[in-house]
């Protein structure tokens, strides 16, 4: 019994005298301190990818889809047709209308016939000019009849052509929402294109940052995490051209900017996440969430877990979660998890037990 209250003495000392070992082992490792935004000198704004121009095709008549010529994702070019619609019933109306016109236009030769031999009687005094005014009569009546019906069969013509939809520019099939044999009606959106040689990168500026931002509008840049990047160009990249709209929406008491991409920029797509960096001088006020940040180098990713190790008080290494936002090769921004000021090991490998 004795020789087992000594082994567990023994014990209990070596890890003590372990714990004293770890905890001097990561007071003598370097760290780094967790650093704002301020200091980097910008401010980092979420932001999404749109289209300048992308349309919604809706039908402009009813009837059965009778052939959908397109899938999402596939390029267009202008008037080519995307989705038809059953179109007999306004055929027939189109050939009536056309029917109606022959028979007008034989009617209005037969009163132009007759109107010629009134004519001829008024001048031999066979007739009386009244019944040559009748005869004229009818003959505007039937030519009136004509210009009505053609009226009718172009019109109906027009409609006829609604029961194709055709793209109004080139680009490309965004959402599709057309399935053969559905019902098509008046209003109910069937497509969505956009036209990818006009992107921008869109970001709601609070109010607080937008002193002095108008003069700044050639440093501001954009990153899309999403998007490939070219080997040895910097992910941060320069618009064509930046706008800040100059109203300020009250609910939400921020401004809108554009910033216009370069045409055929690669991999990007409408609604893909972006972040606009305003430059040194525009950082958030009192009051503002600070944007912070961390080495990349001092991230530890452990299958679905992202975290670093925070120095304690009493020098001791402790793993804590974070959320990460925009990452670079050499720094990585924290959305939450960490403050600023706070120690992290510099390398995390240093924290991990042997």
């Amino acid at each position: 019994m004795m020789r087992i209250h000594l082994i567990a003495a023994a014990t209990l000392a070596a890890l003590s005298l372990q714990t004293a070992a770890q905890t001097a082992n990561a007071q003598a490792k370097a760290t780094v301190a967790v650093t704002s935004a301020a200091d980097a000198g910008s401010t980092s704004l979420e932001a999404v990818v749109e289209a300048v121009r992308q349309t919604t095709l809706s039908a402009q008549v009813p009837g059965a889809i009778v052939a959908v010529l397109v899938r999402a994702g596939d390029r267009v070019q202008a008037g080519q047709a995307l989705v038809r619609i059953d179109a007999r019933a306004a055929q027939q109306n189109v050939a009536g209308s056309a029917a109606q016109v022959e028979a007008a236009v034989a009617a209005l030769n037969v009163a132009a016939t007759e109107l010629e031999r009134q004519k001829q009687l008024l001048q031999k005094q066979y007739i009386s000019q009244a019944a040559l005014d009748r005869a004229q009569a009818q003959w505007l009546a039937a030519q009136a009849q004509v210009k009505a019906l053609q009226a009718q069969t172009r019109s109906a013509e027009t409609q006829s052509g609604f029961h194709v939809l055709n793209a109004p520019y080139s680009g490309v099939v965004s959402e599709l929402s057309a399935t053969l044999g559905d019902m098509a009606m008046p209003g109910r959106p069937l497509l969505v294109m956009h036209d990818p040689s006009a992107m921008r990168v869109v970001a709601a500026v609070p109010q607080t940052l937008l002193g002095g931002l108008a003069d700044k509008l050639a440093a501001v840049r954009y990153e899309l995490p999403g998007a490939p990047v070219v080997p040895g160009q910097s992910a941060l990249r320069a618009p064509a051209q930046t706008q800040l709209l100059p109203t300020i929406d009250p609910a939400t008491h921020t401004a809108q900017i554009r910033l216009m991409l370069l045409p055929g920029s690669p991999g990007v797509t409408p609604g893909m996440f972006a972040r606009v960096w305003l430059p040194a001088g525009t950082q958030a006020g009192q009051g503002q969430t600070e944007q912070l940040f961390l080495p990349a180098a001092a991230i530890v990713r452990r299958g679905e877990m992202t975290g670093v190790y925070v120095v304690d008080a009493q020098g001791q290494a402790r793993l804590r979660q974070v959320r990460l936002g925009r990452t670079t090769a050499e720094r990585v921004e924290v959305l939450s998890g960490v403050s600023k000021g706070e120690q992290v090991l510099a390398d995390p490998k240093a924290a991990t037990p042997r």
